[in-house]
């Protein structure tokens, strides 16, 4: 079993495909037989010299059982050394277990590799006698991981790290130095954030600063229809392979029904960057609602106001009685470039179009806020505004100062934030969309808080927003909701601002 150099993509494709076999489905017990995405993988990874490789497939496309392959070739086949250590990292003892059970199984199915290969089970280990080298499974704890010495190391599942680090990781790719040429794999469905570790790996190995990283990525493009076949065919190499295109469609057809498993389709089947959350609204249904708005002059409308604390967003929607959406957003001035960085959007670029509104400083002012509610409200028909009551003793000096009537000023009716205050406006606001009788127009600003927000439910059922990520916004989504809700009918618990203002503390 003396090493051969040079070892290729073809010689470790060769090698695979006569001594793997296929550890389970339909075609159990088959010589394993790579898929043309498979070979370009493995030739891409051999044919040039890469320190790293990320492989990131929608589930259920075989990746598992290609690190498993590879796995096996590193241990017993071309690459094959004496002593070599070798690892797979997982979150979780389950996840641990799968890439060492595929492999375990292709070792006994196949006579020639059980000649050589102890399947140590319980230490989710194997061994081989003849070289001394190994192959362990590892979990979470990364103390396990201090003093190793890697050759090989498979990544299982990084997208489910939330957040840039994650220890086990950090502590394995630093035990590297004493091999003169190491390998890490990564294999793994897209993360859900930017902020994610596999997210910045990933975003790193695009930007192409170091060519030994290599990224193999199948995913949809977020703009084409996540319904249609063509869609699942691009993201899935091994569709109408071994993935069975009606188990996707009935997946297709769940996710189209309930808004709320959209986001994991998306992310499961089409290997989108996306939070597998219980999103409020889907991309379909949201664009289904993006007609142009009416002019704003004249209008009878209802408002909801989501004011902010010092440096976040503070927004304004009103719902006119055709369904138009106007909506206006505040950011401080000072800082603007620095949260666009920081958030990922691009507030900078919305306020100099004029997408996004400005007030001088680093915190909002109100006192601008209330200028241009003058300015609304001598352009419309207010019925009413819908506030939420904690920064609301801050603002109603200011309207003061603007010009506010006490009849005016009757119409800023308080909205709980609660599940019970929020409950009855998100209703109508769903009901609202998929009747699609609303018209926002696609606002960048109110369309990034709904793709930003999720929703949260009690007991007794009852809805309320939440951010899908820490640096979401999602306060125009909830004015937008306020807006529709109060245009109905007051809130149960609702009351006026002078009302709130003279009631006890």
């Amino acid at each position: 079993m003396g090493l051969k150099k040079p070892v290729t993509g073809a010689v470790i494709i060769r090698w695979i495909q006569r001594n793997c076999l296929v550890p389970e489905g339909p075609m159990i017990g088959e010589p394993v037989k790579l898929l043309p995405f498979q070979r370009a993988i493995i030739c891409g990874i051999y044919d040039s010299s890469t320190r790293y490789a990320i492989i990131s497939l929608p589930k259920k496309n075989g990746k598992t059982s290609l690190a498993a392959c590879l796995l096996l070739a590193k241990l017993a086949g071309p690459e094959r050394l004496e002593n070599a250590q070798l690892y797979s990292t997982a979150q979780s003892r389950e996840q641990a277990a799968v890439l060492f059970d595929l492999a375990a199984k292709m070792v006994r199915m196949s006579p020639k590799l059980t000649q050589y290969i102890d399947v140590q089970e319980t230490k989710k280990t194997l061994f081989v006698p003849e070289l001394g080298s190994r192959y362990k499974a590892m979990s979470s704890d990364a103390d396990t991981a201090h003093g190793i010495s890697p050759l090989f190391v498979v990544h299982d599942e990084l997208g489910q790290v939330r957040g840039p680090r994650w220890e086990l990781f950090q502590t394995v790719e630093r035990s590297f130095g004493a091999q003169r040429a190491p390998l890490s794999i990564i294999i793994s469905t897209q993360a859900a954030t930017d902020g994610d570790l596999l997210s910045m790996l990933i975003d790193d190995a695009k930007a192409g600063a170091d060519r030994k990283i290599k990224l193999f990525m199948f995913t949809a493009d977020p703009a084409l229809d996540a319904f249609a076949e063509e869609t699942w065919k691009i993201a899935n190499p091994a569709y109408g392979v071994f993935l069975n295109p009606e188990e996707i469609r009935g997946q297709a057809e769940v996710a189209r029904r309930i808004p709320s498993e959209e986001a994991t389709f998306r992310n499961y089947v089409l290997n989108q960057r996306v939070e597998p959350h219980a999103a409020f609204v889907s991309r379909e249904v949201w664009a289904q609602n993006g007609a142009a708005p009416s002019p704003m002059d004249g209008a009878t409308v209802s408002g909801g106001l989501d004011l902010a604390s010092v440096n976040d967003l503070t927004g304004l929607v009103l719902v006119a009685e055709d369904g138009s959406v106007h909506c206006f957003a505040w950011l401080p001035e000072e800082g603007l470039a620095e949260k666009s960085r920081r958030d990922k959007v691009e507030y900078d670029r919305w306020a100099r179009e004029g997408l996004l509104l400005t007030t001088p400083g680093r915190a909002v002012n109100y006192d601008h806020v209330a200028v241009f509610l003058r300015g609304i409200f001598n352009r419309c028909n207010v019925k009413t505004i819908a506030f939420d009551r904690v920064f609301m003793q801050f603002l109603r000096p200011c309207l003061v100062r603007a010009g506010f009537s006490e009849e005016e000023l009757a119409r800023f009716v308080e909205h709980g934030q609660g599940f019970l205050g929020m409950a009855p406006a998100i209703r109508e606001l769903e009901v609202r969309l998929l009747e699609k009788t609303l018209k926002h127009g696609n606002h960048p600003v109110l369309t990034m808080c709904a793709a930003n927000a999720a929703v949260v439910t009690d007991d007794a059922g009852n809805k309320k927003f939440t951010k899908r990520k820490s640096t979401g916004r999602i306060d125009l989504l909830v004015a937008l909701s306020m807006a529709v809700g109060t245009s109905q009918a007051v809130p149960n618990n609702a009351g006026t601002l002078e009302s709130w203002l003279a009631a006890p503390a």
